[in-house]
């Protein structure tokens, strides 16, 4: 494998976990922080705009887990690189909204 795909699945990793918390936000109907909110990443966003920012880090997360490559999740470096993306992104999260809501 080549060096991109492993940077591919990390952020890949980090987008799929990014889609969780806008996605069911958005689904239960509550506002939450978007990039497109005022300020951003402070202000909420409506629940629409977060089902549509989450579905669009879930294809992002698709395009780089699933098209880049040849990604197999049995494959042992390959999860690892991506669950490293998705945890480190899982602390930032939590540190970035724990300023907003903690």
């Amino acid at each position: 494998m080549r060096w991109y795909h492993y940077v591919s699945y990390f952020f890949g990793g980090a987008f799929l976990v990014n889609f969780v918390p806008h996605f069911i936000n958005g689904v239960t109907g509550h506002r939450f922080p978007t990039p497109f909110a005022s300020p951003p990443g402070q202000g909420e966003s409506t629940a629409l705009i977060n089902v549509l920012w989450g579905l669009l880090n879930l294809v992002i997360a698709y395009l780089l887990l699933g098209r880049v490559g040849q990604f197999n999740i049995r494959r042992t470096p390959q999860l690892l690189i991506a669950a490293a993306g998705g945890i480190l992104m899982a602390i930032m999260l939590s540190q970035a909204f724990g300023r907003i809501y903690g």
